[in-house]
């Protein structure tokens, strides 16, 4: 059996382990992780069998990789795994960065400011006001927090789940939209923010349209539902804490400012993360020490961490980070050996590149983006923001959206609401595809002229 054959083997047993998940109640990032090793030390200990590398750096096959001495070949194999796991480390360092911010802003409360701009007691309107706070929230925070705080605050304003649960649909929806035009609003577009692949100027100039269609169109056609005709009632509820705006505004603004700081500076974009961390951090003490004093600190003071650095860290969702990295190592070890790349190639001869992240899109709702598009960068060698890099920033960021086990944002709200599998997919698949379509004739139009 050859090399490649195995690690294929490897790949297709692990990534079943990862779908069925709940069925083998083990956790994904266990068999992500343990690919990762078996990958690597598969090839690590049949690098003498190997008949081609695929260099990195260069984005081609190594010329005269088979004639390597078995020196040259371990030096080979140690710089690429260090390229790698540099690669996988900015994207890491920048989403432990993110959730950090996250996490400081709901340690005042702060997502809970979010609910004093819902003033209206009317349906409809609450599903267009909800929509939008979706989507322009996940574009900063990331889709799947956006969708825990937005179901939160749905819970003090809809008490009935079988009311709740088509609000809920239309979360994902606009949250998976509105993550795909921002190089923060999903980990797929970070990946290709950070790899070079697009830069933020142009992702929104070529991504908020679409994006915005791929909710707007599900919007207008939800609103002729019958689940959404009538009133509720919304009682306003105070601040419960008056540091929670300023944490609220400070925090999103400060992750904004990222894209800013790497424009200016041209450093890494985990850099200018970490800036806005220690910023929103410096405050978040002062604020913390403010309300001890005062006497106004409401907040859990039994918890092991009282500072609120501490607590943020502590509750960053480690197992998300550890899946990211098996993943993206994992790839990076099909890459190596120029599988990825041989695809790219194959793939390009049989039908048209827009075609193919079409497909790819749709796989999304099945597979997970982030090996998807992890796999994708392997396999094109196009410029920056060349125009495929956007078809697939918005196919991977929405095509998840047609079924609820295709993005974090619906199996998130899938556990928070018990929303089942096959009442998505008869109420709201059909609305995410005809989002998902029109978004994506709209860039095929676009870049056709």
């Amino acid at each position: 059996m050859s090399i490649s054959l195995l690690i294929v083997i490897i790949f297709i047993i692990g990534y079943a382990a990862i779908t069925m998940e709940h069925s083998l109640k083990i956790d994904k990032l266990v068999p992500a992780l343990l690919m990762m090793v078996l990958v690597w030390t598969v090839i690590a200990l049949g690098l003498d069998n190997i008949p081609q590398w695929f260099d990195s750096t260069k984005g081609k096959i190594l010329d005269g990789f088979s004639s390597f001495t078995p020196e040259m070949k371990e030096h080979t194999l140690g710089e690429t795994l260090l390229h790698h796991f540099g690669k996988t480390s900015e994207i890491l360092i920048f989403l432990i960065g993110a959730m950090s911010i996250v996490e400081l802003i709901d340690y005042f409360n702060g997502f809970s400011s979010v609910k004093g701009f819902i003033k209206t007691n009317n349906k409809r309107t609450l599903l267009w006001v909800i929509s939008i706070l979706a989507f322009f929230l996940s574009a900063i925070i990331d889709n799947l927090t956006a969708t825990i705080v937005l179901i939160t605050i749905l819970r003090k304003l809809i008490p009935e789940n079988s009311d709740r649960i088509w609000y809920a649909g239309f979360i994902i929806i606009a949250a998976n939209a509105g993550g795909a035009w921002t190089p923060i609003g999903d980990v797929t577009t970070t990946m290709l923010w950070i790899g070079k692949k697009v830069t933020t100027v142009k992702l929104i100039e070529y991504l908020v349209i679409p994006s915005v269609l791929c909710i707007i169109v599900p919007l207008i056609i939800g609103s002729f539902l019958p689940a959404f005709k009538g009133t509720f009632e919304n009682n306003p509820e105070p601040d419960p804490s008056k540091y929670s705006k300023p944490m609220l505004f400070l925090g999103l603004g400060m992750i904004i400012f990222v894209p800013i700081f790497k424009s200016v500076t041209h450093l890494p974009p985990y850099i200018g993360m970490m800036l806005s961390f220690t910023i929103v951090s410096i405050f978040a003490e002062l604020f913390n020490s403010k309300q001890k004093k005062s006497g106004l600190n409401i907040l859990e003071q039994a918890e092991h961490h009282k500072s609120p650095t501490a607590r943020a860290l502590s509750r960053v969702e480690m197992p998300s980070v550890l899946f990211f990295l098996g993943i993206l190592m994992v790839v990076a070890g099909l890459e190596s050996l120029g599988l990825i790349y041989s695809l790219g190639q194959d793939v390009q001869q049989v039908m048209p590149n827009e075609l193919f992240i079409f497909i790819l899109g749709a796989a999304s709702a099945v597979i997970d983006n982030v090996p998807l598009v992890a796999a994708s960068m392997g396999m094109f060698d196009f410029p920056i923001d060349q125009h495929i890099w956007h078809f697939i920033a918005f196919a991977a960021g929405t095509g998840g959206s047609m079924l609820i086990i295709g993005s974090a944002a619906g199996v998130v709200a899938m556990g928070m609401e018990k929303i089942s599998f096959f009442w998505y997919l008869k109420k709201i698949s059909w609305l995410a595809l005809i989002g998902y379509l029109v978004g994506y004739g709209f860039m095929i139009m676009f870049h056709s002229y």
